[in-house]
């Protein structure tokens, strides 16, 4: 936290009534991301009152808040840990694996030491497989490139040094052909097009990356339009999404930049409810969403507002060559059973 002095106490002014007590630390703590500041709440550093309060706490206005000092979160680190793993295909250099969403890669931001480095795609292969390759380093044993965490789908792993270099350099050299499946909030203006924006963190939300400015990386995107799906919470395109490059949010963050954010993807502007049109009856809305409810084994009121709890993003086909032989392998995973139903019931 550069430029600040310890303790620092903060009042709440009460325009901010109503305001979440980590958003609002957050927007008073220049350069720190939501993650730290929730890392401070939870080793106590910071009060309300001079209190200890959670993260959720809606402020009423007029608080004192005062933050005692930096976070110290405990190392990330690597762990084996028995998690069930969807292996497509395996042999001596390399593993092929289907990621559910709501699965970390690697170690990484979170408030607590399990949210930080529990539950992780690497933790589940190194009880399965032991050993990986150690070029990514100890935090990311295998890992030759990833998905978010909201991402499903296919991702690479390496099991030895050679096959690691060999794979990264087809990575590098977009020699690997990679197919998402994508559902957007509402029709594109054309069938087939090709996102060439460059691509950079967002200077006042890190967790964000952007295509507005003026320096960033290369990225390449192309999108075909496979449906246009028109249902009474609205319209919807489900597309096929090639990427040449593989940069950080990077189908997330063009989608958005034309104006079709990913459902469900609430940090690129997707809303988190869907809410049917006014012009069908309540009737008929209340009807769709216990069509839902039944497909999906939920038990909730029926009301007319559906929502995504993941990304509306499945990373379904991959090929490349294999690192040792040379030889083609491609592979492809299905849409998991969530996203189909959910897509259906938009359908119907």
């Amino acid at each position: 936290m550069p430029d600040v002095r310890f303790p620092m106490t903060v009042f709440v002014s009460p325009d901010t009534a109503g305001q979440r007590l980590d958003q609002f630390l957050t927007t008073q703590l220049s350069d720190v991301s939501r993650a730290r500041v929730q890392q401070l709440l939870a080793e106590g550093k910071a009060l309300v009152n001079g209190a200890a309060a959670k993260p959720s706490l809606r402020l009423k206005g007029g608080e004192q808040v005062t933050v005692l000092g930096e976070p110290h979160p405990a190392p990330l680190r690597a762990m084996a840990e028995d998690i069930p793993l969807d292996i497509i295909y395996e042999d001596g250099d390399l593993a092929v694996i289907n990621k559910p969403a709501g699965m970390m890669v690697h170690a990484g931001a979170g408030a607590t030491d399990a949210e930080r480095n529990r539950g992780t795609l690497v933790n589940a292969l190194l009880h399965r497989f032991g050993r990986l390759s150690e070029v990514g380093g100890e935090l990311r044993p295998g890992i030759v490139h990833r998905l978010d965490k909201e991402t499903s789908g296919l991702i690479v792993v390496a099991k030895n040094d050679l096959a690691h270099r060999k794979l990264a350099r087809q990575f590098s050299g977009r020699q690997v052909k990679k197919r998402y499946v994508v559902l957007v909030h509402g029709w594109p203006a054309k069938d087939k097009e090709t996102i060439n924006t460059a691509i950079s963190r967002d200077t006042k939300r890190r967790t964000r990356m952007t295509t507005r400015r003026s320096q960033g990386r290369a990225a390449v995107t192309h999108y075909e339009v496979r449906e246009r799906v028109a249902s009474p919470f609205g319209k919807f395109a489900r597309m096929d999404v090639r990427i040449e490059t593989g940069r950080t949010h990077q189908i997330r963050v063009h989608m958005a930049s034309i104006g079709h954010p990913v459902v469900g993807d609430t940090l690129y502007g997707a809303p988190k409810e869907l809410r049917a049109s006014t012009t069908r009856t309540v009737a008929a809305k209340k009807a769709a969403v216990r069509n839902l409810q039944r497909s999906t084994g939920t038990a909730q009121k029926a009301s007319p507002t559906l929502s995504l709890k993941r990304n509306f993003l499945h990373a379904a086909a991959i090929e490349f060559a294999h690192p040792r032989t040379g030889g083609p392998l491609s592979f492809t995973a299905p849409l998991p059973e969530g996203l189909g139903r959910f897509l259906q019931e938009l359908r119907e």
